[in-house]
């Protein structure tokens, strides 16, 4: 009977839908090389071509290949056209690659579904923000936030809408939740220096370890908003503190510095 029921075990194990189960758990727990591994086996197994081609798009997407990800989303989406899962992940992986038309229109089909998640309205909300559509960036940040009201992604991304039309006062509160929820959350963290920045007209301090590559890069950040509140004088210094923190030519800081003196 043991005999048996080893046998059993092993067949199972060796069968390609177990494959296929136990690489896509191995995706959601972050285990991508065991993912890795599974899939390969269930395709010397003859798994089925459509639940391959699923798991290596979800592969290609939590291993940060956003290339390939929205491309093997894009073919996924012509034979499910209301898959809102896939639709989302081609939105997000179309926004880590700057194609910002392409990211919207599939966040506006992911977001078409009854059962859209937060991070499709997130993902939305960031596209509308790109492309300045400041009313359905509202909306969708809106609907993210009902959906998961806790979550510093879609806090932040409301903060930084709010500080790209210069309304500091209200970003700030959001920026300040975030940081709270994650304290790890770097791009909440800068965007919060900068409201700051922008309200008490001071400009950031180095931080305990920080490298002058990362310092350089927020007195950047500060002088371009500096530049959008109306402070010329304050994004000339922030400019000129970037490039001799750097401690070689910033470009971008030196270019954004010749535009700011330009300014009457």
């Amino acid at each position: 009977m043991l005999l048996w029921l080893g046998i059993a075990a092993t067949v199972a194990l060796a069968s390609p839908d177990q494959q296929l189960l136990e690489a896509a758990r191995a995706l959601e727990a972050g285990r991508l090389d065991q993912a890795r591994t599974m899939i390969a086996k269930a395709v010397a197994l003859k798994a089925p071509a459509a639940s391959v081609d699923r798991l290596l798009a979800d592969l290609a997407f939590r291993d940060g290949r956003s290339a390939e990800a929205l491309e093997r989303y894009l073919v996924l989406l012509k034979a499910s056209p209301t898959n809102s899962l896939y639709a989302e992940r081609a939105a997000i992986a179309a926004l880590k690659l700057g194609n910002v038309a392409r990211a919207a229109e599939l966040a506006s089909q992911a977001t078409a579904s009854p059962g859209a998640s937060w991070r499709a309205w997130n993902a939305r909300g960031v596209a509308a923000d790109l492309q300045g559509e400041w009313s359905v960036a509202d909306t969708a940040f809106a609907r993210a936030s009902e959906l998961a009201p806790e979550r510093a992604e879609i806090l932040n991304n409301k903060g930084w809408s709010l500080m790209l039309r210069g309304a500091w006062h209200l970003a700030l509160p959001l920026l300040e939740r975030a940081t709270a929820l994650d304290p790890q959350a770097t791009r909440a963290r800068n965007n919060l220096e900068l409201v700051r920045v922008a309200l008490a007209e001071d400009l950031p301090q180095r931080r305990a370890n920080e490298s002058d590559e990362d310092y350089a890069a927020r007195l950047n950040d500060a002088g371009v908003m500096k530049q959008i509140q109306g402070a010329p004088a304050k994004a000339v210094a922030a400019f000129t503190q970037a490039i001799e923190t750097r401690g070689l030519w910033y470009r971008r800081a030196a270019r954004n510095l010749q535009l700011a003196r330009q300014v009457p």
